[in-house]
């Protein structure tokens, strides 16, 4: 699983059938600082999220494991947005103070 950023939308007028109704967007693997970690990549929303969330993200065999990704030609696909990470004992993330936040 990957902490990611949501940057963007991808827009594919023509695209194979098998994706036909599936919300590409553009994510930002990140650390929990927010700092970028790596290239940006496309990824099958399958949780409705938004510009600016922090997400979970899968990559590989395992992004075909979702209901909406299963038998599709996905390498990535969002799974989870994220409301509170904490770590040994202390908040490093919350989603109601993410100044990141669309809102």
């Amino acid at each position: 699983m990957i902490f990611a950023r949501v940057t963007g939308t991808v827009v594919c007028t023509l695209k194979d059938e098998k994706l036909i109704g599936s919300k590409l967007m553009l994510v930002q693997p990140v650390d929990l600082a927010g700092s970028p970690k790596g290239s940006p990549l496309v990824a099958v929303d399958s949780v409705g999220a938004g510009e600016g969330e922090l997400v979970l993200l899968v990559q590989g065999s395992s992004a075909r494991q979702t209901s909406r990704t299963e038998g599709r030609p996905v390498d990535a696909v969002i799974f989870a947005i994220v409301d509170t990470v904490e770590q040994s004992g202390k908040t490093a993330f919350k989603k109601s103070t993410d100044k990141n936040e669309r809102g």
